[in-house]
């Protein structure tokens, strides 16, 4: 019984952690085949209900004609998973929230999901007044409900992840569809169900605002997507360069149980690397990684707050970052702190950030390895660490904003 309890406890402190999206995401990955006869309705991110309602191969009433607005503020609905602490993609869609906010229109929010384990309205608000991740937005929050839709004023209307298409295509309202795509999210599954209704929300008719250039280009050439994108950034209120002087630590963004961040691989590379430099301090953020068996010594610093990054950023000469779907945005946070950012070479990267100063390498640890023995030993790092850190420094979130902003209200003025 105490096993039990232990499970459940540890099951609710992931949740409030990750989001719920995120920690069914996990769950569902690993044990789909034991779930899914349980309680079809329940596992997956999507009510199975709205799946199997929406036909997107024939034309819908609510999309058509959608809603101009041709001057002054828009009301805005988001539809999103419960947000977490740690929670990153929520954190992001929140700053938008907010430079859409400040820019005058209205937002409210509606938390939309399938899990038993809530939101908790009044925990949720709490969570997120008491982040400092999490910006201060007017906005107000509901729990989302088919029968009774968004408000009836509502204009503009976002998806913010695939599972919160299907609710935002098949509410009643004619306000016009938006989807909000932070990631490439079929690629989170293996090829399967989940996969196949990620996939289809990009069909779905929407006009998608991405997270960098190359979500955009995908979308728009490989499902004729309407799309818009804004940069990558970095709050330099939160990463600056503060340690001029020599660094002989490296930092590896470790989260074992995201699987498009290689944390294996990364692993592979750093015992390389240690091979190469047995002094060198190596450490692991991101995921509390104690139950893992690291071949080397490391210094394992779970999941850090916004307020401590910066000073463990400082002690690194480099840090590997690993994103095999969209940039992470730890890349441009390292350069802000004079750290050389390694990250594997491929279009889904190079796409969002041609920064000279990001490493881009093949994926393979050797290689990996060397271009952080490289970045550790160069007789110049700490002159080079200041160009590092220069090179972002009109990389402003509130340009992103603009952006934003600027293909909201020209998609709303028709």
């Amino acid at each position: 019984m105490a096993k039990i309890f232990n499970a459940v406890g540890r099951s609710a402190r992931l949740i409030a952690d990750e989001g719920i999206k995120t920690y069914l995401g996990r769950v569902f990955a690993k044990a789909s085949v034991m779930l899914i006869p349980q309680s079809p309705a329940g596992q997956m991110l999507v009510d199975l209900g709205d799946a199997a309602e929406l036909d997107w191969t024939l034309p819908s009433p609510q999309l058509e004609n959608p809603i101009v607005v041709e001057e002054g503020p828009i009301n805005i609905a988001w539809i999103m998973s419960p947000p977490g602490r740690e929670s990153g993609g929520h954190q992001n869609l929140f700053r938008f929230i907010d430079f859409a906010e400040k820019a005058g229109h209205k937002c409210t929010v509606y938390l939309y999901t399938t899990s038993d384990f809530g939101p908790n309205l009044r925990d949720t608000k709490a969570m997120l007044d008491q982040s400092d991740a999490y910006p201060n937005v007017k906005a107000e929050i509901k729990l989302y409900d088919r029968k009774v839709g968004v408000e009836a004023d509502t204009q503009a209307l976002f998806a913010t992840g695939w599972e919160t298409a299907y609710p935002a295509y098949l509410d009643k309202t004619h306000a016009r569809r938006f989807y909000f795509v932070q990631d490439y999210e079929p690629s989170f599954y293996e090829l399967g169900s989940q996969a196949i209704l990620a996939e289809n929300t990009y069909r779905f008719g929407f006009h998608g605002i991405t997270a960098g250039g190359w979500l955009s280009h995908k979308l728009s050439t490989e499902y004729g997507m309407t799309c818009d994108s804004f940069d990558f950034a970095v709050n330099k209120d939160n990463y600056s360069l503060t340690n001029t002087g020599r660094r002989n630590e490296v930092f590896f963004y470790a989260r074992p149980v995201t699987a498009r961040r290689a944390f294996e691989l990364g692993i592979m590379a750093l015992a390389d690397f240690h091979k190469l430099n047995p002094d060198v301090t190596i450490n692991l953020a991101g995921w509390d990684v104690s139950n893992w068996e690291i071949p080397f010594p490391h210094k394992n610093l779970s999941s850090l707050k916004l307020s401590e990054l910066n000073t463990v950023y400082n002690r690194c000469a480099a840090g590997l970052v690993l994103s095999l779907t969209n940039m992470s945005l730890l890349p441009l946070e390292l350069l802000s702190a004079g750290v050389v950012a390694v990250v594997n070479d491929g279009a889904n990267n190079r796409m969002v950030s041609d920064n000279p100063y990001i490493d881009y390498c093949e994926p393979v640890p050797g290689a990996l390895a060397r271009r952080l023995s490289e970045a550790v030993n160069r007789e110049d790092a700490p002159e080079h660490a200041k160009v590092i850190s220069a090179s972002v420094a009109n990389a402003n979130w509130e340009d992103s904003g603009v952006q934003f902003n600027e293909a909201l209200e020209k998609a709303m003025r028709g």
